[in-house]
């Protein structure tokens, strides 16, 4: 019998792609009304190539865009999403934005092919059977299209195993071409990029105690010895976390001065109040401007003492150092050597560009990275099959039977098409992306416990667990039925060959599932995207309650970023599941290449109108891209091999075999051939843009350059003559360098011309 027509899926598809079209059609109208500017063109206010357009013209005019002639070029952002080539999309928001957009290009490049070859020679072979209709199976007409209408032992099995060939050779062909690309446009990225601090400093970590000199002076010592011809200057890392409270506090209070400062300079007749209980609700009545003038004289006389006892107390000295070379060669020589005969002690890699730095992890004893990691490792694998069982709650209420045995009442009210289609083809999918909004914050804040040092570092690691967790969650979790430890307990309890005939089984009959998933998450969520609701909402409520100066204004005006460790992995499930289904259910596709080409326009206008990267890593994440392209096409041939051993394909099956190892092989040749241009960076290259500044800045002061680069924020001021008594401050706490008396460090040399050091 039929349990799902097409006409419902057609329906079901009709309800997101009316979702979405909304979401555009109001994104199109908000987005040129004249006060929500801040909000879908912040990155241009960043850059200061756009004003306000509130500052002149009539008060309606300020509100409402009364140019109806931009009303009928409503869809006129998608041209012009488009048209900003990719060297100049580089230059405006830098190598990760334009290298994340190819992730979505990579997505049609294989998927495009893949359906029109998969409609054309798979579709016909599986529609002219009648296997289903013989049997007393429950099938929806997207069935007769997949896999399950071939018979039983039918040769027709031999044309999935080439189609199965021709999609692994074509996916990595493309996943090759690519990888080769971006590898390329990293070196050149590199080569031809300004100079920065990151590219002449190393990251130096576990240097050993020494019961004579100071973190400093050790570290200096060392590198004039082992690096004597290139070592520049170093800054020590120190532990501000008590600070960074104190100066965040600081700003928070001299923001709420300004405004009693602006209101009264509005209205000199009265002088401001507050009261000075818990969220000036109640307490003493007091002078708005003395209490926080007094407030932060208070607390800027905190801040000098924590700084005094921070730069001169040797306990918040870490054993850490951002060391600095006079060229990128010796950096680079430095990076990617082991600097003592102890492997454990002088650990030395590429240091994170400044504003990559994770501060707040700085100050984590190396020792403690191993146990946090093991205990981040304990909680993950619980929280990954803890949380399914909700997911697998709500999902089985989240279908027509379900629902109907919960609710027996509704049943008539259920029954009604345009409802049924609406549970069948929208409830599903968005009650899982409920489940599913909480657990990235979580993630992130694991990888913050594990330590990494890097917010770059830390977005790819919350990636890596997100991808993990929605492949065993929303994947696996949504083709097997029962609970979490269930399957678990299934899995361990039976022979690993029988594993992906388990899968395999089950892949076909959830097609429909995940078609609807794709809409809801996929379609209506890009639209979702652009429209940015939520960063709407937020920014009247802060500019109308909240905001009390021009710097409040800018800060409600948050363009965040494209959110690598959640969009990413998001990504990563449609590449699984278009490779899970291209041999077994093609008609998933389209909906795939939908995805992948609506969000490609999206995230490009997002990339060149709103978001604000946060960091410059060089597209370093593309291996893990790729990794995990390699990983969904292995995942595919092993669960089509299980499921063609169940249709007793013999001859066939044993074919298959052949694949994973050919991926597998593939993959360690990309591995091999353009990974270490992610990790290492080239000496020739190094020496080349070295050679290349001497010739055109022989005078260049680098030490200069350097020598406030990787002080920690809290020790730089809000503006430059800050910044100046800062500086003499550290030069000031400069420490002399003497003479040891220990025998291994009589060859010491005398701090050179070129040579210093500063504290951070």
């Amino acid at each position: 019998m039929l349990m799902a027509s097409l006409s419902d899926i057609g329906l079901a598809a009709a309800i997101n792609i009316l979702s979405a079209f909304t979401f555009l059609l109001a994104f199109a109208v908000l987005r040129i009304q004249p006060i929500n500017d801040r909000v879908y063109f912040p990155k241009w206010y960043l850059k200061g190539l756009r004003s306000s357009p509130l500052q002149a013209g009539l008060f309606v005019s300020k509100i409402v865009n009364l140019d109806f002639k931009s009303y009928i070029r409503f869809l006129s952002w998608m041209p012009a999403a488009l048209q900003m080539p990719e060297p100049e999309l580089i230059d405006h928001a830098g190598l990760d934005s334009a290298v994340y957009l190819r992730i979505y290009l990579l997505g049609l490049k294989i998927f495009v092919p893949i359906a029109f070859l998969a409609f054309s020679v798979m579709v016909p072979v599986n529609w002219t059977n009648s296997t289903l209709e013989r049997s007393n199976l429950t099938y929806s007409q997207i069935d007769k299209l997949s896999i399950s209408n071939i018979p039983t032992g039918s040769n027709r099995f031999w044309t999935h195993l080439v189609m199965a060939y021709a999609f692994t050779f074509w996916t990595c062909y493309i996943l090759k071409r690519e990888y080769q690309i971006v590898a390329t446009m990293r070196l050149h990225f590199l080569a031809s990029e300004r100079r920065r601090p990151d590219q002449f400093t190393v990251l130096v970590r576990n240097v050993p105690p020494d019961p004579d000199e100071s973190v400093s002076e050790l570290v200096e010592h060392f590198f004039l010895v082992n690096h004597p011809d290139h070592y520049l200057t170093h800054q020590v890392v120190h532990n501000a976390k008590k600070l960074s409270s104190l100066v965040s506090k600081k700003k928070k209070t001299q923001n709420w001065l300004d405004y009693y400062e602006l209101k009264y300079s509005r209205n000199q007749s009265t002088r401001p109040f507050k009261k000075t209980g818990c969220l000036g609700l109640w307490g003493d009545r007091v002078d708005a401007i003395d209490f926080y003038t007094d407030e932060i004289n208070r607390l800027s006389k905190e801040i000098e003492l924590e700084k005094d006892r921070v730069i001169k107390n040797p306990k918040y000295i870490m054993p850490a150092a951002f060391v600095s070379f006079r060229t990128r060669w010796g950096a680079a020589v430095c990076a990617q050597t082991q600097q003592s005969r102890n492997p454990t002690v002088w650990l030395t890699e590429w240091a994170p560009e400044p504003r990559d730095v994770y501060w707040d992890n700085m100050a984590i004893p190396y020792v403690s990275l191993t146990i946090r990691r093991l205990i981040v490792a304990v909680a993950f694998f619980f929280l990954t099959f803890f949380f399914m069982i909700p997911i697998a709650f709500v999902q089985s209420l989240a279908n027509i039977e379900g629902i109907e045995k919960a609710v027996p009442f509704l049943k008539p009210f259920i029954e009604i098409k345009v409802i049924k289609a609406f549970i069948q083809g929208f409830l599903p999918g968005i009650a899982l992306k409920i489940f599913l909004i909480f657990l990235p914050s979580i993630l992130m804040i694991m990888s913050k416990f594990e330590g990494f040092i890097s917010t770059s570092s830390l977005e790819r690691r919350a990636a890596t667990r997100y991808y993990i967790f929605q492949f065993i969650n929303v994947f696996l979790g949504s083709i097997i039925t029962g609970t979490a430890f269930q399957q678990l307990d299934k899995f361990l309890h039976q022979s690993a060959n029988e594993i992906p005939i388990t899968i395999g089984v089950s892949i076909p009959m959830k097609a429909t599932f995940f078609i609807t998933y794709i809409m809801v998450d996929g379609w209506a969520g890009c639209a979702g995207e652009i429209l940015r609701l939520k960063p709407l909402i937020f920014y009247h409520l802060k500019n109308f309650f909240l905001v009390k100066t021009e710097k409040d204004r800018e800060e409600a005006m948050d363009p965040g970023t494209f959110g690598f460790n959640t969009g990413e992995p998001q990504i990563q499930l449609y590449f699984l599941l278009g490779l899970v289904y291209a041999v077994v259910t093609p008609f998933l596709l389209p909906y795939i290449i939908v995805f992948f080409g609506l969000a490609y326009v999206v995230y490009r206008h997002q990339i060149i109108n709103v978001y604000n990267q946060e960091y410059e890593s060089a597209a370093a994440f593309w291996p893990d891209i790729h990794g995990r392209i390699i990983f969904a096409l292995v995942i595919s041939q092993l669960l089509l091999m299980g499921l063609l051993s169940t249709k007793e394909a013999a001859n066939s099956t044993p074919l298959l075999i052949t694949l994973p190892v050919l991926t597998i092989a593939f993959h360690l040749y990309c591995k091999g051939r353009y990974e270490p241009a992610f990790i290492k960076h080239p000496l020739q290259e190094a020496m080349m843009k070295d050679t290349l500044e001497r010739a055109r800045e022989p005078n260049f002061n680098l030490k200069e350059f350097l020598q406030n680069a990787y002080i920690h924020p809290v020790f730089k001021g809000d503006d430059d003559s800050d910044s100046e008594v800062m500086s003499e401050k550290w030069e000031e706490q400069e420490p002399v360098v003497v003479q040891t008396k220990r025998q291994s460090r009589r060859n010491t040399p005398l701090p050179s011309k070129h040579s210093g050091s500063l504290s951070s």
